[in-house]
C-alpha cells in the first residue's frame, strides 16, 4: 500500500514520460496499471509501475498532448512497439478516455462499447487451407460470455485470439463519488471467485488514504480469509484439469474437496466466497476457540485429502503425458507482456506479491513462494498443487497463534483529500491492483481495478500456438482466467 499526494506527483512531458516509462520498465519494472483520469478537468496518464526486487511502487504522470487540428482530441506516443506489456493497457485507455496512442499496431476495441463485436475485425491468417473455429461469446449452462476465435491449419492453431467485455457492469464508473456502504458489495463482486482478494485490495486503499491501520488480529484472519480461498480455487482447478483430459478419479474427488474448503469460509462469516470477512479497518467477525477448533480439524482432513487425490494425477504416466510440454509459454514471453500470478511462476517467474510487496501479517510472515520452469500445463498444475500445501500450513500457523485482541478499527471511510493511493494484493489468480483518486471532498474522482486476468489472457493465446485445438480446454483451464474480472 502506499499513497502520494497529487501536487507532490511531477507531471513529466510526453517524451520525458515515454523516456522514464521505457527505463524503468527495461530495468526490471512492471507494469501494475496504466490508465487515464480527469483531475481538475485535465485529462492525464498515470502508469503505475512495481519493481518487485526492490518492493517499490511508483507512479509517473503526462498530460497529453492536443492533436493538431482536432479539438479536444488528445494523444500520446504509443509504448506497446517498445513493450508489448502496454499493448491492452493502450487499447483501453483510447477505449475509455479517448486519448489515442499514436503509433498503436493494433488499436481494437477491448469491451466493444460502441459496435457489435461482429463489426470488429479479428487477426487473420490467409490461405486456401486455413479455416476458422470460432467458440463464444454465447455458450452453454452458466459460464459467462467469452468469445475465443482460432486460426487452425489441420489440427494445429496458428493464432488464438480472444475476446471479453460482453456485460459492461460498470463496477469502475460507479465506485466514483464514493465510498459509501454499497461499494464494498460491489467490490465482493468485481471477480465472485476472487472476493477476499478484491475486497482486501479495496480496505486496504481505504485505511491507506485515512492512515487507518487493522488491529494484528484483524490482519491475521484476513490472511486466513485469503488463502482459504487460495485452496479452495486451486483444488477446483486441479480437478477441472483432470476432468478436461477424462481422468475421473482425481475430478470427482476435487469438486467435494473444493467444496470442503468453500464451507471452512462459510464456518468464519457464513458465506462460501468470503463475503462480509473484509471490512475497512479491519474484519467482519472474529474467530472464536471453537471455531478455531473446527476450523483446524478440517483443515487436518482437507490436506490428508487434497494429497490423496491429487497425488493421483503425478503418479499417472497417461496425465503426465497430456500435461507435460502442452501449452508452453517460455520466461522470456512471460516477461515480455507481464504474466502475473500462478502462470507467470510457472514459468520461472518468481514474483509474488506476498513476498516482494507485502501487507499485514504477510509482512513478517509468508509461505514459501513456488515457481516451475517449464511453462507447460504441467508446470501451471504443479505450482498450484505446491501451493496449496503451503497455504494449509500457513493457515495452521496463524490459526495457533492467533494475536489477541480486537479485529476493527473504526475511520477507514475518512479518506485524504487530493490524494492517490495503490493497492497490491496476491489473489489466488496473481497480482490484483487497485488504484484510487480522491478529489478535493476526499471522494473518488477516480477508481481503477486490474485483474490478474487482464495480464495473462494474452499469455493463454500464446499457449495455443502450434498446439492441437483439442489440447484448448486443458490449456485454458491451466490458466482459469476470469470473463467477470476482465469486465469492469
Amino acid at each position: 500500500m502506499i499513497k502520494f499526494k497529487l501536487s507532490s506527483l511531477p507531471i513529466f512531458s510526453e517524451s520525458e514520460f515515454r523516456e522514464k516509462a521505457l527505463g524503468l520498465t527495461s530495468s526490471g519494472c512492471r507494469i501494475s496499471s496504466f490508465f487515464a483520469s480527469a483531475v481538475e478537468g485535465k485529462r492525464k496518464l498515470y502508469l503505475v509501475l512495481s519493481d518487485d526486487e526492490a518492493g517499490t511502487v511508483q507512479v509517473i504522470t503526462t498530460q497529453p498532448a492536443a492533436v493538431p487540428g482536432n479539438s479536444g482530441e488528445l494523444s500520446f506516443h504509443t509504448l506497446t512497439t517498445e513493450n508489448p506489456a502496454f499493448h491492452l493497457f493502450e487499447r483501453e485507455i483510447f477505449e475509455q478516455s479517448g486519448i489515442r496512442p499514436e503509433g498503436h499496431p493494433w488499436l481494437k476495441p477491448v469491451r466493444y462499447p460502441d459496435r457489435r463485436p461482429a463489426e470488429t475485425d479479428f487477426f487473420r491468417v490467409e490461405g486456401s487451407e486455413i479455416h476458422q473455429v470460432a467458440v463464444g461469446p454465447v455458450h452453454a449452462g452458466i459460464i459467462e460470455p467469452g468469445h475465443f476465435r482460432f486460426q487452425c491449419h489441420g489440427e494445429t492453431v496458428y493464432h488464438l485470439e480472444t475476446a471479453h467485455g460482453f456485460q459492461h457492469r460498470g463496477i469502475e464508473t460507479n465506485l466514483i463519488g464514493g465510498p459509501r456502504p454499497a461499494d464494498l458489495c460491489k467490490i465482493e463482486v468485481t471477480a465472485g471467485d476472487s472476493s477476499i482478494a478484491h475486497s482486501t485490495a479495496y480496505c486496504r486503499i481505504l485505511e491507506v488514504l485515512s492512515e487507518t491501520a487493522p488491529p494484528a488480529r484483524a490482519e491475521a484472519i484476513r490472511a486466513i480469509a485469503l488463502e482459504l480461498e487460495r485452496c479452495a480455487n486451486h483444488i477446483g482447478d486441479l480437478g477441472a484439469l483432470a476432468g478436461d483430459i477424462g481422468y475421473l478419479p482425481t475430478s470427482s474427488y476435487c469438486g467435494r474437496i473444493r467444496g470442503d474448503f468453500l464451507n471452512m469460509s462459510a464456518l468464519i462469516c457464513g458465506n462460501r466466497f468470503g463475503r462480509g470477512v473484509i471490512q475497512p479497518g479491519g474484519t467482519g467477525f472474529d474467530l472464536s476457540d471453537k471455531i478455531k477448533e473446527q476450523l483446524l480439524a478440517r483443515l487436518s482432513a482437507g490436506r490428508d485429502d487434497f494429497i490423496s487425490a491429487v497425488s493421483l494425477l503425478w503418479d499417472s504416466p497417461t496425465v503426465l503425458a497430456r500435461f507435460e510440454s502442452t501449452g508452453t509459454v517460455s520466461q522470456e514471453a512471460s516477461e515480455q507482456i507481464g504474466m502475473v500470478g500462478p502462470a507467470a511462476r510457472a514459468s520461472g517467474c518468481g514474483r509474488d506479491i506476498r513476498q516482494n510487496h507485502p501487507s499485514g501479517i504477510y509482512r513478517t510472515d509468508c509461505p514459501k513462494i513456488a515457481v516451475s520452469d517449464k511453462g507447460d500445463v504441467f508446470s501451471r498444475a504443479w505450482v498450484r498443487w505446491l501451493e496449496v500445501k503451503e497455504s494449509i500450513d500457513f493457515i495452521e500457523k496463524l490459526l495457533q497463534g492467533l494475536p489477541s485482541g480486537d479485529v476493527f478499527i473504526d475511520g477507514a471511510q475518512k479518506p485524504a483529500a487530493d490524494t492517490l493511493a495503490v493497492s497490491l494484493v496476491e489473489g489466488w489468480r496473481g497480482e490484483v491492483c487497485h488504484t484510487a483518486i480522491t478529489g478535493t471532498d476526499g471522494r473518488f474522482s477516480s477508481y481503477k481495478i486490474v485483474d490478474p486476468s487482464f495480464h495473462n489472457w494474452f499469455g493463454l493465446a500464446l499457449a495455443l500456438r502450434d498446439e492441437q485445438i483439442s489440447d484448448f480446454p486443458v490449456c485454458n483451464k491451466s490458466f482459469n482466467l476470469s470473463y467477470c474480472g476482465f469486465d469492469l
